[in-house]
């Protein structure tokens, strides 16, 4: 079964670039990276496919450190004439195995440029601290997360649905059935192994196993992230509790109800940042561009994936049967899906998102997300209910040089006037769920279409 990634047009512009780099693609595991390239790999005429974390395969870059010679020996045991080099893919998988391979992609892009290299791998943060001279300048990145919802209609085969999601503003006729599609993949969110276990059995019990194996592999590879026993043990800690603490920001001290310090758990979560299981997210409290994170202030947990995070709290039987998911633990599901559904638009760096504070005494105020459109910092609630429910939206925008703001929830589009407690008056877009992928193009729409003043 093959499943069609936003990713790939990235590829085919990649391999028609005069000024291509070697490329790494990075991610967490399980996430598609060598079934990305696998299929990529069919438009060539020929592919040399390593995996690193074979012996054999790791051997080629322990024996040869000259790239030239490396490359003969590849294509005599491949059997591809060196001639038919600008034909070529070489994929070098799991190339965190080997910091001497990581070195060499330099050489590649130098010395071999009619080569087309691409390597994967899933703890090159790790890996990149044992290399001597990283290849900085000489290659390119592509950042690979869960499949987004966009992704996941396509791997449902629903062509034609994409098409009306695409479609701006989109049409009433296909809200049912786009909140219909949306509260099945929030459920279960953007693995792949997932999807395609779900497409093929359309059971959540048949799924138990699979969300088991992928957690037990990230729990596993505990090993593989740290130094000594003590955060061996923190990490673990982290991930056991962890998801218990989606609906708040979290203190590092003591963290899930434990003796340990905070400058222990911080680097334990930082080191699972840099795996690429836990990220921290942090507040601003700006209302200008740029958005500047504050360290100081208590992050939010945003995690790999949404569906993980259901099967690891058991929300998911439960959430089969809400109308509307905005409420689901606490009402922490959804703005942590739509915050990863606008992680997943982020292919070309690992720029987090930001969420908006305000703590004052007796005035402290929350707002999910903020985006920016050219010069104005415009704030995103994630919730349903009426708009006299938005009181952080309102204290930011009366504290904001511009009069727009979004509301993402479960209900029709919309674009309404409105009027905060303290009488500014400001326009409110209000996106359903399924539309956290397209919000940049629908901004541009709003800020330039009426209701004005």
């Amino acid at each position: 079964m093959d499943f069609k990634r936003n990713a790939e047009q990235y590829l085919v512009n990649w391999k028609a670039s005069s000024t291509r780099k070697p490329l790494i693609i990075r991610g967490a595991r399980q996430v598609g990276k060598t079934t990305l390239v696998k299929d990529f790999a069919r438009s060539y005429s020929n592919a040399i496919m390593l995996n690193l974390e074979k012996k054999a395969d790791k051997s080629y870059f322990e024996g040869f450190y000259d790239v030239k010679t490396l490359c003969e020996v590849l294509f005599l045991s491949y059997d591809i004439p060196l001639s038919a080099m600008g034909e070529t893919l070489l994929f070098i998988d799991e190339i965190q195995e080997s910091p001497q391979a990581i070195q060499l992609l330099r050489y590649f892009y130098e010395e071999l440029p009619a080569l087309h290299v691409i390597s994967a791998g899933s703890l090159l943060e790790f890996a990149i601290q044992k290399v001597k001279s990283f290849p900085v300048g000489r290659v390119e990145f592509l950042y690979l997360h869960p499949f987004n919802f966009v992704e996941y209609l396509g791997a449902t085969g629903r062509s034609e649905i994409v098409a009306q999601l695409k479609t701006i503003p989109v049409r009433p006729t296909a809200h049912k059935i786009l909140m219909d599609l949306f509260h099945r993949y929030a459920i279960i969110g953007g693995m792949p192994e997932i999807i395609k276990t779900d497409i093929e059995k359309n059971s959540l019990s048949d799924l138990t196993k699979v969300y088991e194996s992928i957690w037990s592999t990230y729990k596993n590879d505990v090993e593989k992230y740290t130094t000594n026993d003590t955060e061996r043990k923190i990490i673990k800690h982290i991930m056991e509790n962890a998801p218990l603490y989606l609906d708040q920001r979290v203190k590092f001290q003591g963290f899930g109800n434990s003796t340990y310090r905070s400058r222990e758990v911080g680097e334990a979560f930082r080191t699972l940042e840099d795996a690429k299981i836990i990220r921290l997210i942090y507040p601003t409290t700006d209302v200008q561009p740029p958005p500047r994170p504050d360290i100081k202030k208590a992050p939010r947990l945003q995690f790999l994936d949404t569906g993980l995070v259901n099967y690891t709290l058991s929300i998911q039987a439960q959430m089969l049967t809400m109308d509307d998911l905005n409420s689901t633990y606490k009402g922490a599901v959804i703005p942590h899906l739509v915050t990863q559904e606008l992680i997943s638009l982020q292919t070309l760096s690992s720029n987090k998102p930001i969420f908006w504070v305000r703590e004052k005494t007796q005035s402290n105020a929350e707002v999910d997300l903020v985006v920016m459109y050219h010069n104005m910092l415009i704030p995103i609630e994630v919730k349903s209910g009426a708009t006299g429910t938005l009181r952080s939206l309102h204290q930011f925008i009366d504290a904001a040089d511009h009069p727009y703001a979004i509301r993402i929830y479960g209900g029709n589009f919309s674009v309404e006037k409105a009027v905060t407690p303290n009488k500014k008056p400001y326009f409110l877009m209000n996106l359903p769920y399924y539309l956290s992928t397209q919000l940049s193009e629908y901004v541009k729409w709003f800020i330039s279409s009426p209701p004005k003043k």
